[in-house]
């Protein structure tokens, strides 16, 4: 008997072993998928630190669950999360790539607006008032639900200004968003920006051409070539990650010699001597004999460049930003606002002392009662972000001022887009 309780107790030892090695398996397995996905989500989020820090709380929360034992344990226990929380990480991680993308980016909007289009009073199938047509044609149209210039193949326009031969300043920087339909590059889609040094936009006058978009099946295409203050011609080319059937963000900025491309704030092209343009037109195409798809462009705006945010503070005892910008009647922060938005943390945390009264400025159209609501909401929503960035939240107050302070004429598109703004006043 006592024979055969030992061979049983042998045999339950073993198959015990067995699941145990079984089990270690699997939750080594289980360790090592959850390490790579790790590993492949930082990767593509490699950021400030601050923005980091932030990032990785969201991925720990939402990605797996699971708790350390002990402040150098190496023992952690890690359980699977269900598809459908997988599934709304996934959505969540993708909402924060461009975020992460634009708090790294170098791009700074320039402070002082001399052109603003957001065609939000323009007549569905009209051609854009704030616009000249130099050749093919143009008109207001409504793409995935947002105004916008649709253009017609061959389609050239440049901005209206009092002095159309000269009116970009040494300083100046360049937004707008553009169409993209679909990520494979079968539906060609041209833009081209002509800068030059006068109101003709002869190809022996243009100084800058930039050329980007699906063409000739080359997606997120983008290629350019300018002349040196010496009048020696370069070039160069690069590409850009792109989205389906959606609007990406470009932004340009221009410093005396230097000129800087971004798309969905990646910085694309980096000229560091080209000649100072004074115009600029943009002509919109679908060469290449593919199927023409959608070509559009909305929210232009053009600013002289900008000035350091504690500079600005130092004289004045407070900064507008125009950098941080928002939907259209929503309190919902453009992902193009994170770059202005990491330059205030970077300002915060290198003056710890600073503190700041976070104020919601509109302009008048809508309702007085509406406005300071929207503004109330978005002067929240800006220090809310602020405080999800590092920033101690006692450092920062909200304030919304809705349309009681204007400082600009709420007659014109540039003075209603000086009024919307945001103010940062020192405490």
């Amino acid at each position: 008997m006592k024979k055969v309780l030992l061979l049983v107790s042998f045999f339950l030892l073993i198959a015990t072993q067995a699941e145990a090695q079984s089990w270690l398996e699997k939750v080594g397995k289980k360790v090592e998928n959850a390490a790579k996905r790790t590993i492949e989500r930082k990767a593509e989020q490699k950021t400030e630190e601050a923005v980091d820090k932030a990032v990785d709380k969201a991925t720990d929360k939402d990605t797996y669950k699971g708790s350390s034992k002990g402040k150098n344990s190496e023992t952690t226990e890690w359980t699977e999360m269900e598809p459908g929380e997988i599934e709304r990480a996934d959505k969540k991680q993708d909402k924060l790539r461009p975020e992460m993308t634009y708090a790294k980016s170098d791009f700074v909007p320039g402070d002082e607006i001399f052109f603003d289009d957001d065609l939000v009073d323009e007549q569905m199938g009209e051609f854009p008032s704030q616009w000249d047509l130099l050749e093919g044609s143009v008109d207001v149209a409504a793409i995935e639900g947002v105004k916008a210039i649709a253009f017609e193949p061959g389609g050239f326009i440049a901005p209206l200004m009092k002095d159309m031969a000269d009116y970009l300043p040494e300083v100046f920087t360049l937004e707008f968003d553009f169409w993209i339909n679909d990520k494979e590059g079968t539906l060609d889609q041209e833009y081209k920006l002509f800068f030059s040094d006068d109101k003709t936009y002869h190809p022996s006058d243009r100084l800058i051409q930039l050329k980007f978009g699906n063409v000739s099946r080359q997606k997120g295409a983008m290629a350019w070539t300018y002349k040196t203050p010496s009048d020696e011609s370069r070039d160069g080319e690069g590409a850009f990650e792109i989205k389906e059937h959606a609007w990406h963000h470009l932004s340009l900025s221009f410093n005396k010699r230097a000129f800087k491309a971004y798309v969905n704030g990646t910085r694309i092209a980096n000229i560091p001597n080209a000649a100072a343009p004074k115009t600029f037109a943009v002509y919109a195409s679908d060469w290449g004999g593919i199927t023409p798809g959608t070509i559009a462009i909305t929210n232009i705006r053009m600013a002289k460049g900008a000035v350091p945010l504690y500079d600005r503070m130092l004289t004045e005892g407070k900064f507008i930003s125009y950098g941080i910008t928002f939907d259209v009647a929503k309190a919902t922060i453009k992902p193009e606002s994170y770059s202005e938005l990491n330059r205030i943390v970077t300002l915060m945390k290198e003056n710890p002392d600073l503190k700041f009264s976070v104020e919601g400025h509109t302009d008048s159209t809508g309702s007085a009662a509406s406005n300071q609501t929207l503004s109330e909401q978005r002067s929240q929503a800006v220090l809310d972000k602020l405080a999800g960035m590092g920033i101690d939240e006692s450092r920062l107050s909200a304030s919304g001022k809705g349309q009681t302070s204007p400082i600009a004429d709420n007659t014109t598109d540039e003075g209603r887009a000086k009024n919307r703004r945001v103010e940062f006043v020192k405490q």
